[in-house]
């Protein structure tokens, strides 16, 4: 079942991904994210009138997918960035595809036209995932992160809704 996040899935948000920020550098963090700070940013996405779903199997949290602005200038309304975790666990099972599904959904609904997905590379399957509902490569930062003592690319993905 996919749903809307409240406050109340933050710690299982949480858990899903600060398994990311300690043990991989698809996430530029570099510190475990607490509980009441991954409530305070679903409130943040919530008041920007952006989704944030989860996706639950037998009450069990296995993965979220959300978008947040682009940038604060008013012209960049329209375009938004987006992110989809899954547990370890459940990673190539089609979990983040049924939630990207949905997200562009509401995304398209919203009236947005624009949206981007920033991707450190390598990163396979991430790109796959991305390429699968029409994502286009629009940009690539070289060693523009350093994370776990080596210098990381980033590229940037698009998909016009």
């Amino acid at each position: 079942m996919i749903r809307q996040a409240t406050t109340a899935d933050a710690a299982a948000i949480a858990a899903i991904y600060n398994h990311y920020v300690l043990n991989t550098s698809v996430t530029f963090e570099e510190q475990a994210v607490a509980t009441e700070q991954m409530a305070e940013r679903i409130g943040q996405v919530k008041a920007d009138g952006l989704p944030w779903l989860v996706l639950e199997q037998n009450d069990e949290l296995l993965g979220y997918a959300y978008a947040t602005k682009w940038r604060v200038r008013s012209a960049y309304r329209f375009s938004v960035e987006s992110t989809v975790y899954v547990k370890e666990r459940v990673i190539a099972k089609g979990i983040g595809s049924q939630l990207y599904q949905q997200l562009l959904d509401e995304l398209k609904a919203l009236g947005l036209h624009l949206v981007i997905g920033g991707i450190t590379l390598p990163n396979e399957k991430s790109v796959a995932l991305h390429e699968k509902f029409g994502f286009e490569k629009c940009g690539h930062f070289q060693q523009v992160g350093f994370k776990f003592e080596q210098w990381q690319d980033v590229g940037y993905w698009q998909k016009l809704l």
